[in-house]
C-alpha cells in the first residue's frame, strides 16, 4: 500500500441550540483578523453561527473556525458534554481539547468539531477507552487497532462518496426489524467523540508518558488484511469467544475480523460451535478458561475507567424481569406494544453466542428484531451488557419472570480490551496481543 499522510481529522464531539465554551488562550478566528479569549456562547439562530462573549459579538455563516496560534499552549474546554451517550454510565462533563474548534450547523443545532492531528487524537483515544496507566504493550496494541478503525473509516467514507452508493443501516417489514448502527449517522465530520465511535475526551483525560510513547513508538502502523486496512473493531469483554464483524454490522464478511478463542487453548468440556441453542445454553451458564476471565483488580484498572468500574460482572451475567415490567420497558424502546410479553427466543445467534435474531411474542404481536444492539436497547433502560444470553422463565400467580443469563460486554468483535490487558500483564507483546484477535492481519507502517 502506498504510503500517505494524515495530519489532522474532525471529530464531532456535541451539538445543542446553544454550546458554551471557554477559550484557554487567544484563538484567531478564521478568516478575519480577530482574535478572542475567555468564555463565549456559540448559538443557533436563522441558521447562522452566533458567538457572543466579553461583551461582544460575532456573526457567521453556516460554520465558524477558531484556530490557535500555539497549539501546545493554547486549549479550549467545552462545558457540559454529554458522554456515554445512551449507555447506563451517561453523564455530563467539562472537557478540554487542543487543536482548532469549528462550530457549524447541523440539523438546526450548533455542533462542536474538533480539528486535531491524527497521533494526537490517538492519544486522547487510549487515555479515554482505557486507563492512561495500562501496561505498555496493551497500549501499543490499542494505539494500532484505533489507528486502523479511524483511517478504514475515513477510506470507507471516500470509497462510498466515490462510488455514490447509499449507506442502508436497517431491513424493516411487518414481522422483522433488523438494524445495526454504525457511523451511518456521520456526515459533516470523521468520526464523534462517543462509545458510537471511540471514546475522545481530549486532554481531559490525562494522558502518561507511556501513552505518548506507545502512540509514538507504533506511529504509522496499522493491521492491514490484503490490500485493505483492516476495520479493526474491540469491546469490552468478548465473554471468552470473539463474534463475527457481519453478525453485528452490515452482512460483509471482514478476513480479519473472525472467531477467536480468548485463550491459549479451546476451552475443556464445551463444544465450541455456540450457534446452537444448546451449545450456548452450557457455555454461558459455565465459567470457561479465558483471558478476559479475570477478576484482578489491578488488571480490570488498566481497561476500566472509573465509571467503567461501577460494572462488576461483565463475564458472566443476570438480568431479571417481572412480565410487567418488561413488557412496559420494550414497549417504550421499541415503541411497539406487544402487550404481556409471553416468549423471549432467540431464533439466530453468532460465533460466540450473541443473539443476532430475538423473537418477541406478546399477547397483542409477535415480532424478530436484531441485530445485537437493537436487542441490547430493547431490553434495556440504557443497554444490555451484551446479546449473548439466554432465556429462563418462572410462573406464578403474579405472571412470568424472565431470567437474562449472560455473558460479555459489548458487542464482542476483534480485540477484547479485557483479554487483551491480562495478555499484557501476563508478558505478551503487543504483536503477539494483535495477532492473537486479528489472525488474519498483517502489521505495516504506512506513513
Amino acid at each position: 500500500m502506498k504510503e500517505r499522510s494524515f495530519p489532522e481529522i474532525s471529530v464531532g464531539i456535541v451539538s445543542g441550540k446553544a454550546l458554551t465554551v471557554t477559550l484557554n488562550g487567544e484563538y484567531h478566528v478564521s478568516g478575519g483578523e480577530r482574535s478572542i479569549k475567555g468564555q463565549w456562547t456559540a448559538a443557533y439562530s436563522d441558521g447562522r453561527v452566533h458567538l457572543t462573549g466579553d461583551g461582544a459579538a460575532l456573526e457567521a455563516g453556516r460554520e465558524l473556525i477558531l484556530v490557535p496560534p500555539d497549539h501546545l499552549r493554547c486549549s479550549f474546554t467545552l462545558h457540559a458534554v454529554t458522554i456515554g451517550v445512551a449507555f447506563h454510565w451517561e453523564r455530563n462533563e467539562d472537557q478540554t481539547f487542543s487543536g482548532k474548534l469549528k462550530f457549524m450547523i447541523i440539523d438546526e443545532q450548533v455542533t462542536a468539531v474538533n480539528l486535531v492531528p491524527v497521533e494526537d487524537y490517538l492519544a486522547s483515544v487510549i487515555s479515554s477507552e482505557m486507563s492512561a496507566t495500562s501496561s505498555v504493550e496493551l497500549l501499543k496494541a490499542h494505539a494500532v487497532i484505533s489507528r486502523s478503525w479511524l483511517l478504514a473509516q475515513i477510506d470507507k467514507t471516500a470509497r462510498l462518496e466515490a462510488g455514490g452508493e447509499r449507506h442502508s443501516a436497517y431491513q424493516v417489514t411487518d414481522r422483522e426489524i433488523i438494524r445495526w448502527y454504525d457511523r451511518e449517522d456521520h456526515k459533516e465530520y470523521d468520526v464523534c467523540a462517543d462509545d458510537h465511535c471511540q471514546r475522545y475526551q481530549g486532554i481531559t483525560r490525562a494522558t502518561t508518558p507511556e501513552v505518548e510513547s506507545a502512540v509514538r513508538e507504533t506511529a504509522g502502523e496499522v493491521l492491514m488484511s490484503g490490500d485493505a486496512l483492516c476495520d479493526a473493531r474491540y469491546s469490552k469483554c468478548c465473554g471468552g469467544i470473539t463474534e463475527l464483524f457481519e453478525n453485528v454490522w452490515e452482512p460483509v464478511s471482514h478476513d480479519c475480523l473472525q472467531m477467536v478463542t480468548d485463550a491459549a487453548r479451546p476451552p475443556e468440556g464445551f463444544d465450541m460451535d455456540i450457534t446452537t441453542e444448546e451449545n450456548a445454553v452450557r457455555w454461558i451458564r459455565g465459567n470457561p478458561e479465558a483471558y478476559c476471565n479475570t477478576s484482578d483488580r489491578a488488571v480490570l484498572a488498566q481497561v476500566l475507567n472509573s465509571y467503567d468500574q461501577e460494572t462488576n460482572d461483565f463475564f458472566r451475567w443476570k438480568v431479571v424481569y417481572k412480565q410487567e415490567e418488561l413488557s412496559a420497558l420494550v414497549r417504550e424502546r421499541t415503541g411497539i406494544d406487544f402487550g404481556m410479553i409471553t416468549a423471549l427466543e432467540p431464533l439466530e445467534r453468532g460465533t460466540s453466542g450473541r443473539i443476532i435474531k430475538l423473537k418477541i411474542t406478546g399477547d397483542k404481536k409477535s415480532m424478530i428484531i436484531g441485530k445485537e444492539l437493537e436487542i441490547r436497547k430493547a431490553l434495556s433502560t440504557s443497554h444490555l451488557y451484551s446479546s449473548a444470553f439466554f432465556v429462563e422463565t418462572e410462573e406464578s400467580e403474579d405472571g412470568i419472570t424472565f431470567i437474562l443469563h449472560g455473558a460479555g460486554w459489548g458487542h464482542g468483535v476483534g480485540l477484547c480490551q479485557i483479554g487483551a490487558a491480562v495478555m499484557g500483564a501476563s508478558g505478551f507483546g503487543y504483536r503477539e496481543i494483535l495477532s492473537h484477535y486479528f489472525a488474519h492481519s498483517v502489521l505495516q507502517k504506512i506513513y
